[in-house]
């Protein structure tokens, strides 16, 4: 495992950075952000990714499953000047049920892949959406090279090494035993296995729940990758994101903005 995944407050950093200088200018290519705008992050860990959105002045919501993570997230904005703008919840994002219509902006940053059933939570997450509201995903296409998030892995070989998540499943968890990885950390990557999306299939939820696609730019090097390793983002190249399914295999991260269709 690498040292970042193990500390939290580089963990926040990273997110906070990262979703200042890509994420943010991102969005407002289509969407302007203005203060008192309802912001939500499904799936927000310890919530750094809604910091920027807060220091704009927006009414930012995060949920997540994980209660130490929650509690993470209420300490680093305890003594933050608009703390009072910043609701953290630990809970099923389904058990919402005053969300209906209220948010201007909702995100999902290196989520979508963990969801299971993701036809249905876009379908659902439709209602969430302000008349005029959009959602903004980023994701790692289950196809790339650490499509599985494997750099998870405790044993060092493992962490690194890129495409072995796509072997059969039966040949994938026999190598993860045989380096040592633990029995809970074998049931997370299979979970993300069985997750795992592409492009195409996310293109084809959105289609099927009546979204349309704002914006969308295919990284060759994921914008995340400046913060941890200091690699310049680089979008993929025109003639390899215009071959489907192939483009998986070279894209780190997809960012897409949508919003749903208009009434014809």
């Amino acid at each position: 495992m690498q040292q970042r995944h193990s500390d939290p407050t580089q963990y926040i950093n990273e997110q906070v950075i990262s979703t200042q200088k890509y994420v943010v200018p991102f969005i407002q290519q289509k969407k302007e952000i203005k203060p008192l705008m309802q912001v939500l992050e499904i799936g927000c860990g310890e919530a750094g990714n809604l910091k920027p959105f807060l220091d704009m002045g927006c009414i930012c919501t995060g949920v997540d499953f994980s209660a130490p993570k929650i509690e993470k997230g209420r300490k680093f904005y305890a003594s933050h000047p608009k703390a009072a703008n910043i609701t953290l919840i630990s809970e099923d994002i389904y058990n919402s049920n005053d969300f209906d219509g209220k948010f201007d902006i909702i995100f999902l940053r290196d989520v979508i892949e963990h969801i299971h059933d993701q036809s249905k939570f876009l379908g659902i997450m439709r209602k969430w959406l302000a008349p005029d509201g959009v959602a903004f995903f980023a994701f790692p296409p289950w196809q790339n090279p650490f499509g599985g998030h494997q750099q998870i892995c405790e044993n060092r070989i493992l962490s690194h090494l890129p495409y072995f998540h796509l072997f059969p499943t039966f040949l994938y968890k026999t190598i993860l035993k045989l380096f040592g990885e633990s029995d809970g950390k074998v049931d997370t990557l299979l979970e993300i296995k069985d997750t795992g999306i592409s492009l195409g299939c996310f293109e084809q939820y959105c289609d099927e729940n009546d979204y349309e696609e704002v914006a969308k730019t295919l990284f060759f090097i994921n914008p995340n990758y400046e913060i941890k390793f200091g690699l310049k983002p680089r979008e993929l190249n025109e003639l390899i994101a215009s071959i489907p399914y192939i483009k998986n295999y070279f894209t780190t991260a997809g960012y897409y903005l949508i919003k749903s269709k208009s009434p014809e």
